[in-house]
């Protein structure tokens, strides 16, 4: 690694939070801060919503499951989608008409405070385990950039200075600068993805496509019979793909609350839609670089060549391979993944964490704004230190980290979405009989992924990643269904809005 890349490092670690900071300008109140008074055009929030669920998985991982595998995960991306316009035109209008700052004040007016609670509380432990997998991941890189150089340096200190650079600009700037400074960190680790498949197109062998489809590089429908244990079997992807994306974008704070911060919900629906064709394109040119890095190494086995973990094949090709400048551009491009995924979950946990906690637990939803802002900003500082613990709780992994981040997210994710199904579909259902289904839906989701495995071909395997989230939903509403049928009538709360008196009283 050369100086020149270090010094391209340094000026973005530098100038990320500067930009920020003049980005999100002065925040004035509470909304500003959380969903930026909702004035960020849709096509702005379409690119921080990627940028956000890219992180660094999809940078150094994604290339990874196409170097071991193949491009069936693109699969996945078609179930995005669908989940996504799902999400538009079911759950954003709700949020909307609610004029609604967080994702979970939807069950507090279905349900009531006490699985409004649960769900923020479910959604901040997730986003810790999840996102310290995603820091993790970003320090692979780093860290072998700084070995190149002769800087021995550990993953908690990595992570520390990532999380130290993020929080500046989050804490000052909130959304408006963590979405803006998103628009601009995306367009650098696409463009740096752009610049090594051309790099690598150059150091290919004449024929290396061919070889490369020979060899089943570039398979992209998988219909194999076995739809419980293949995780991109066609019917398994799509289906649990479409399911996970209505989880994470219309469940989960850290998307909803990038949707709430457009003009209205026809601009939020564009944001999100267009954002499944976004994210498509992106897994397409991250699982070509995949292929492609196969071709450069010949297909031998990362630990083979003396790798500690596969997902060091491409941070390993760009700093042994990537011309001067370029190296830097794309570590850059990681860093920039990681800091636009962490400068979000710190904004959405310190808007869980006052919405969702904070004000309705200790009575005072009535507490003027400017303690609003600051309490807001307070938690985010917290937050930060938090995530540095959790991102160095992980220090190795056998499988490819985006496998592990989506398979942790999927615990908690089926309980969410199924809530939210119960909220709308089932009018009987008490809060009473949706907290007993969302605990007993976690608990089943822990058994099967942990306890249960299936024999298929005379080998043994664990349920495939993308059934964790049908599973959680279809047993919320079996669970919440069964105990509603205790009562004789619908919730009161399944109704028409109350009005404003009414409302405090049920509460």
């Amino acid at each position: 690694m050369r100086a020149l890349d270090l010094a391209i490092i340094a000026v973005f670690l530098v100038g990320t939070p500067l930009l920020g900071i003049a980005i999100g300008g002065k925040q004035t109140s509470s909304t500003d801060y959380f969903v930026g008074s909702r004035r960020i055009p849709w096509w702005a929030v379409t690119f921080s919503v990627v940028a956000t669920e890219t992180s660094t998985l999809t940078v150094i991982s994604v290339p990874t499951v196409a170097y071991l595998g193949n491009i069936t995960y693109l699969q996945l991306a078609i179930g995005y989608l669908i989940g996504r316009t799902l999400v538009a035109f079911v759950l954003l209008p709700k949020y909307y008409s609610g004029d609604m700052v967080s994702a979970y004040a939807f069950l507090g007016k279905r349900f009531g405070n006490g699985l409004q609670g649960t769900a923020s509380v479910t959604f901040l432990i997730t986003r810790l385990l999840a996102d310290g997998v995603r820091l993790f991941a970003t320090a692979i890189p780093v860290k072998v950039m700084l070995e190149a150089f002769g800087v021995s340096a550990s993953y908690w200190m990595i992570v520390a200075v990532i999380a130290l650079f993020a929080v500046i600009y989050t804490y000052l700037g909130g959304i408006r600068a963590v979405v803006w400074v998103d628009v601009i960190q995306m367009g650098i680790y696409i463009l740096g993805a752009l610049f090594a498949v051309i790099i690598l197109a150059g150091k290919l062998p004449d024929g290396w496509f061919g070889s490369a489809v020979d060899a089943g590089k570039f398979q992209l429908f998988d219909f194999s019979s076995d739809l419980i244990t293949s995780q991109y079997a066609f019917i398994t992807a799509v289906v649990g793909g479409a399911l996970f994306a209505m989880a994470s974008h219309g469940a989960d704070q850290l998307m909803v609350q990038r949707l709430l911060a457009c003009r209205n919900v026809r601009e939020s629906q564009k944001a999100v839609i267009a954002s499944g064709f976004v994210v498509f394109l992106q897994f397409g040119l991250f699982l070509v670089v995949g292929a492609m890095l196969w071709s450069f190494y010949r297909g031998v086995a990362p630990a083979d060549m003396g790798m500690a973990a596969s997902d060091e094949l491409f941070p390993t090709f760009i700093v042994n391979e990537l011309p001067s400048g370029l190296a830097g551009l794309l570590v850059a491009g990681i860093l920039a993944a990681a800091m636009s995924t962490i400068s979000s979950s710190l904004n959405s946990l310190s808007t869980s964490t006052v919405s969702d906690l904070y004000q309705r637990f200790t009575k005072r939803r009535r507490m003027p704004d400017s303690s609003v802002l600051r309490h807001a900003k307070l938690w985010t500082l917290i937050w930060a230190g938090v995530f540095v613990i959790f991102g160095s709780l992980f220090t190795s992994t056998d499988q490819p980290v985006v496998e592990v981040g989506l398979s942790i997210a999927s615990y908690t994710y089926g309980a969410l979405l199924g809530a939210f199904f119960l909220g709308m579909l089932v009018k009987r259902a008490r809060q009473s009989d949706a907290i007993v289904a969302f605990g007993t839906t976690i608990v089943v989701n822990a058994v099967f992924i942990l306890g249960v495995e299936f024999t298929v071909d005379g080998e043994t395997k664990t349920l495939a990643f993308p059934w964790y989230v049908p599973l959680g939903v279809v047993v919320t509403l079996l669970v919440g269904g069964l105990l509603s049928l205790r009562h004789r009538t619908d919730d009161p709360r399944s109704g028409p809005p109350a009005e404003p008196e009414a409302e405090a009283k049920a509460a």
